[in-house]
């Protein structure tokens, strides 16, 4: 599931003619971006939710080869992050899933952090993983952490903690916690704080580099990311 239904109201001037997805780093779209990551960890079929401009999305992944993609069609309503994949759930099965933002992305080093986080991923113990970075190695980032990961990868809230991490923005998820959700827009935020109550909600630390384009001001600073983490790699 690719959450690309925002308004992207902090990219203004630029989102006021193209949805956020669609802006482009380093000659790549932020939905291409997390799209060939989804690709290269194998998946075959990803649903992309649209709001926003959604002609414009609709247009641009009917040119990729793969993975596959179903439009999950949010014009009437926005529902946020949760109300999204609830509205979703019909497209997405009965089996644990990827979720991935579509305004962030991230160069890996080594194994792709997908390959990754589906090897952590253990339906017996989690009913959310989430995909974690640190502060240093992520660009973009303007705020705090958001959890702290206890050493057997249990994580609890790190409110901005600096020894703590930051949700990197891909997740896997078992559809069983919207067993009860609500139809309405809501945030993902509700599910994690279950989970954490339960002691379901766990996290996988990534290796590469993160980046979140947050404002136009962030464009070129998320390029130069982009060129040292290339130039690293090689």
């Amino acid at each position: 599931m690719v959450l690309a239904a925002g308004l992207g109201k902090r990219m203004r001037p630029i989102t006021d003619t193209i949805p956020k997805p669609l802006v482009e780093i380093a000659g790549k779209t932020l939905l291409d971006w997390g799209l060939d990551s989804l690709k290269d960890a194998g998946v075959g079929k990803a649903v992309v939710n649209v709001h926003y401009l959604p002609e414009q999305i609709v247009a641009h992944v009917a040119g990729r080869k793969a993975p596959d993609i179903v439009i999950s069609d949010e014009r009437a309503t926005l529902l946020e992050s949760a109300g999204g994949i609830v509205k979703a759930l019909p497209l997405l099965g009965s089996e644990p899933f990827y979720i991935i933002n579509a305004d962030t992305f991230w160069i890996d080093s080594g194994q792709p952090s997908l390959e990754r986080l589906s090897l952590a991923w253990d339906a017996a113990r989690m009913d959310i993983l989430l995909m974690l970075t640190d502060l240093d190695s992520a660009t973009g980032h303007c705020v705090g952490t958001d959890f702290l990961m206890a050493p057997d990868g249990a994580l609890r809230r790190s409110w901005g903690d600096p020894a703590g991490l930051i949700y990197a923005g891909a997740a896997i998820i078992h559809p069983r916690i919207f067993k009860d959700a609500p139809t309405g827009s809501h945030s993902l935020n509700v599910y994690f704080d279950t989970a954490i109550a339960a002691g379901r909600l766990f996290g996988m630390k990534m290796h590469g580099r993160w980046i979140t384009v947050g404002t136009p001001g962030a464009i070129p600073l998320a390029e130069a990311a982009v060129a040292g983490a290339l130039a690293k790699a090689v």
